[in-house]
């Protein structure tokens, strides 16, 4: 016991130091419950530094005790990875067992499942990497050892400040040999009704595939935006034979929460839906592997991004008036279609970027250029004539070499300084005479200095 004791010495955190971080338990730090009893806040030294952290203290008329406790301890401290939630120390004094862990500020999963802040592709990256840390528990790392969680649940997937999802709760664990399939025939039954592998339920058989079927509905819970059972009148009720039959019928459209509908990548979901959906299967040998499951939810947020891609603002304003849909997977992407060219309010106006990213407008005469009605000038619009430009909207001609005309202003943004140039193109007579001379003058409204323009032939 000694040598044990030993081995987590340095996670000892004495009872004045956590009482001053809670304010004596006070009721303001309460930030939740469960299974374990009441989980506080509070800001404290621990072995990896100093800052916000969780406390969650042993009740034992809640249902668990001291081997919950060190199990906990013990497997959170041999079982390190990113995607679990990380033991920070322990006190175990005067009657008080206190676990120390690392603040997850966004609370459990299972308080956003309707959250219609959440996106499609966060909701897919809070399972994937649930999925990692679960995948980890469950592979041999090097001891020939895997551990099943055995109460894998919504509420018991913690979510940081950036939405980073942690399994936690450890405390009804089982440490098992890697390479054996079936890791134990038990009589007693524990972890959360709703999640329970009904395998496990009926015959007591415990195996990795049981934690993968509890995965499976948590994934179901995060499609349909809801805990996976009811209680009416003291009755309880799961959903997750409702949502499989809506799958099988393919009806996945009446269960899935409205607040994700759109914008939702049909590959995307139906991978997501596909695995989920394979991870219920009621026997154990048609459930996919954690690791499977990882590579699949990949593929689905993958298919998914794409439809979350955030423009720049004024990248987002052109895609508004682009006259045809524009079809990108990345900002570079978005970029060549701009290169390339586009057309902008209803074909008015041509849109492009050079290899600087300085932006060039064609616009549509008929919208930009008002011709001056102080002289008996004759116009007219045409499209008759070619122009070296890729795409020529229109061109204004006249049979007169002194006219006014003024560019309108709507389609230009605010803070925005814009260079105009006037592009002549000159026809010639029946003799061959030129129409229109290539040192041709203009002048700006409220300018006295006339400049030369250089013709485009």
């Amino acid at each position: 016991m000694d040598s044990f004791m030993k081995e987590f010495e340095h996670l000892k955190i004495q009872l004045t130091e956590i009482k001053s971080a809670t304010h004596n338990f006070h009721q303001t730090k309460v930030i939740g419950s469960g299974g374990f009893g009441k989980v506080y806040k509070g800001d404290l030294s621990h072995s990896k530094g100093r800052g916000l952290v969780a406390f969650k203290c042993l009740d034992r008329q809640y249902g668990q005790g001291t081997p919950e406790f060190w199990k906990e301890i013990m497997t959170l401290s041999r079982y390190s990875h990113e995607n679990l939630i990380s033991l920070l120390g322990f006190c175990d004094e005067d009657n008080e067992k206190i676990l120390v862990y690392e603040y997850a500020s966004n609370g459990s999963l299972d308080r956003h499942l309707n959250n219609t802040e959440l996106t499609w592709s966060q909701r897919i990256k809070i399972c994937l990497k649930a999925a990692r840390g679960l995948c980890y528990l469950h592979e041999d790392n090097g001891a020939h050892q895997r551990v099943l969680h055995r109460d894998i649940k919504s509420a018991n997937i913690l979510l940081d400040d950036e939405w980073n999802a942690k399994v936690a709760d450890m405390g009804l664990s089982k440490l098992g040999p890697a390479n054996q399939k079936y890791m134990d025939l038990v009589t007693g039954i524990v972890g959360t009704i709703g999640y329970l592998d009904p395998m496990y339920l009926q015959m007591g058989l415990l195996t990795k595939e049981s934690d993968v079927y509890s995965f499976g509905v948590v994934l179901m819970e995060v499609l349909c935006g809801k805990l996976c059972f009811h209680i009416e009148n003291g009755t309880f009720s799961t959903l997750v034979h409702t949502w499989k039959q809506s799958y099988k019928k393919g009806k996945l459209e009446e269960i899935i929460f409205q607040g994700v509908m759109q914008p939702m990548d049909v590959n995307s979901l139906r991978i997501f839906s596909k695995v989920a959906f394979e991870c219920l299967n009621k026997h154990h040998e048609g459930r996919p592997s954690m690791s499977f499951v990882v590579k699949e939810l990949k593929t689905a947020l993958e298919l998914q991004e794409p439809h979350d891609l955030k423009l720049p603002k004024e990248y987002e304003e052109i895609l508004k008036a682009a006259v045809s849909p524009i079809q990108y997977k990345s900002i570079i992407g978005f970029e060549k279609h701009l290169f390339d060219g586009i057309f902008l309010n209803g074909g008015k106006t041509w849109f492009s970027l050079n290899d600087k990213k300085e932006h060039h407008v064609l616009m549509s005469i008929t919208e930009c250029l008002i011709p001056y009605k102080g002289k008996d000038v004759s116009t007219q619009f045409s499209t008759r004539y070619n122009s070296r430009f890729k795409e020529c909207l229109y061109m204004y001609t006249t049979n007169v070499k002194d006219f006014i005309t003024r560019v309108r202003s709507q389609f230009l943004l605010e803070g925005t300084t814009y260079s105009v140039n006037l592009v002549f193109k000159y026809v010639r007579d029946k003799n061959g005479q030129k129409l229109c001379e290539e040192n041709f003058k203009y002048k700006l409204d409220g300018e006295e200095e006339a400049f030369n323009s250089c013709l485009v032939i």
